[in-house]
């Protein structure tokens, strides 16, 4: 709603992050320094998902994220899980409701071998995207991007460093690979034994609970009533979808909202998570309604279909956030001084 005094609320869209700690504090103190005080505290700050792989930070990006209802209080946060938390969670076993692993590697199980999936330790109650997110793709240059993959077809090596563990989790494979073969030796003693399993237990613990509970919280799809953006024809009052890639073309808007808001892994893939094309316009049965994404590695605003995402993950890129209701964009490259 409004502000008693007809003052528009302030509506911040965060795009992708991708790791990058150092643009999201540029950014950060832009929108600081771009917003009035009391707007800016007040604002609800919605996070359009992706916050790890690619960039080397995303520890650190988390834990700052997650201090921040802490730090202001009067804001309202919102994250919503993109395609690439998604894959983490599923790596770490945090998805939402329950699933059978193996039922979400059916319908791609000829991507196997050339993607690369995990199949270490405790792949088998590994979702899909998890297999795909912690493996080795097989190809070393990504050509759609023009740059080479970072470990994994999601670029999760970087994700794995900053918790200070090999990509894949190779040392757990190395071990586990060495403990049966002492098994089969019957070599082993009872101190190796105990050695070796606190080993893999700190290893499995290189996530925080923390880290894990707020890749679990995450929500697929937010919506906020009565959001205000400047257009040509004056300022307009709208409703606000935001889902990290977009809508489903063709589909049931109310079906799609349904499904994203129940959480349901038990899919393979999620489209509206994680599609391109067929996600890319506003569908037409939503009227006077804002909807806004990241995921694409474009910044793309027409009419209410909002798309902000310029960095892509990539390095050179810069972090870029929109401004409601007066569609200002700021990017964490931006000099105000």
């Amino acid at each position: 709603m409004t502000d008693p005094n007809n003052k528009p609320r302030t509506v911040i869209c965060v795009g992708d992050i991708h790791g990058y700690l150092t643009k999201l504090l540029n950014l950060w103190s832009n929108l600081r320094s771009q917003i009035d005080p009391d707007s800016f505290n007040t604002a609800t700050v919605i996070f359009l998902g992706d916050y790890c792989d690619r960039g080397p930070d995303t520890r650190k990006v988390i834990d700052f994220l997650i201090t921040l209802p802490k730090r202001y209080s009067n804001q309202k946060h919102v994250f919503l899980l993109g395609n690439h938390d998604f894959a983490f969670g599923g790596f770490v076993g945090v998805l939402a409701g329950e699933f059978e692993a193996k039922e979400t590697w059916m319908e791609y199980a000829d991507n196997e071998e050339r993607e690369g999936w995990y199949k270490g330790e405790g792949y088998e109650k590994m979702h899909l995207q998890g297999r795909r997110w912690g493996g080795w793709i097989k190809a070393k240059f990504n050509a759609a991007k023009g740059i080479d993959y970072k470990g994994s077809i999601y670029d999760a090596a970087p994700t794995f460093e900053s918790y200070g563990v090999a990509h894949g989790s190779s040392e757990i494979n190395t071990l586990r690979c060495s403990f049966l073969k002492w098994l089969l030796r019957l070599v082993l003693s009872h101190a190796i034994l105990v050695e070796i399993f606190e080993i893999l237990e700190e290893l499995m613990k290189a996530v925080p609970e923390a880290h894990k509970k707020f890749l679990a919280d995450m929500v697929w799809v937010h919506e906020e009533d009565d959001v205000c953006i400047e257009t040509q024809e004056g300022v307009k009052h709208c409703k606000l979808i935001a889902v990290h890639a977009g809508l489903e073309r063709g589909k049931n808007v109310r079906e799609q909202l349904e499904f994203l808001k129940a959480r349901d892994a038990r899919v393979p893939k999620v489209t509206d998570l994680s599609g391109r094309k067929d996600v890319w316009d506003i569908p037409k049965e939503l009227t006077e309604t804002i909807l806004v994404s990241g995921h694409h590695g474009k910044l793309h605003i027409e009419g209410l279909r909002l798309i902000i995402d310029e960095g892509g993950g990539l390095e050179g890129n810069p972090v870029a956030a929109i401004v409601l209701p007066s569609m200002k964009i700021v990017r964490d490259t931006d000099n105000f001084s």
